[in-house]
């Protein structure tokens, strides 16, 4: 689903509970064209200027409608928290014009002087696809996990150790 489509059928909410209401309904989502204004003006979620396109219009399959985006999300509905559980965040990467795009309409266009962009911008380094699957978040899904903690060797204070432990979950 794009998050256009979302936004019309749920105008009155935030991102979150746009989010949650699809996934109550469906389960498992890919939610593309992540970081374009919407026609309220603010974005479905902040993305780097510099990374996956967000800009380029492409036609929707659905109704034949021109939306913007090559980007998106794998979301799931996760029983145990009872919230919505990012496992990938993927995209078709910037080329020299949509980086310019971007960086304008993000206010960041003095990026465009930094080794990484100056090489975007004078085809230095290759276009690519990017994103993956989290390993951690889908063993989380999988194995009905609240945190990823419980999933991957990790670090806490104990603080939040004792505050975890309340809740029987074992970090």
């Amino acid at each position: 689903i794009h998050w256009h489509v979302l936004f019309d059928k749920y105008p009155n909410t935030d991102r979150k509970m746009r989010e949650t209401k699809l996934l109550q309904e469906k389960q498992a989502v890919f939610l593309c064209g992540i970081g374009y204004p919407m026609s309220d003006g603010t974005a479905h979620e902040l993305r780097a200027s510099d990374y996956d396109d967000w800009c380029t219009e492409a036609k929707w399959p659905e109704d034949g409608r021109m939306m913007r985006g090559l980007n998106g999300d794998i979301l799931v509905w996760n029983q145990v928290t009872g919230r919505r559980h990012e496992l990938s965040s993927m995209g078709i990467r910037v080329t020299k014009d949509t980086l310019k795009i971007q960086l304008k309409m993000s206010g960041q266009e003095d990026f465009l002087n930094f080794p990484y962009h100056k090489a975007i911008l004078n085809d230095e380094i290759p276009l690519s696809i990017g994103g993956g699957i989290g390993q951690s978040r889908t063993f989380m899904y999988l194995l009905r996990k609240a945190h990823l903690g419980e999933i991957e060797v990790s670090v806490w204070p104990q603080y939040f150790i004792d505050m975890c432990k309340k809740y029987n979950i074992n970090v």
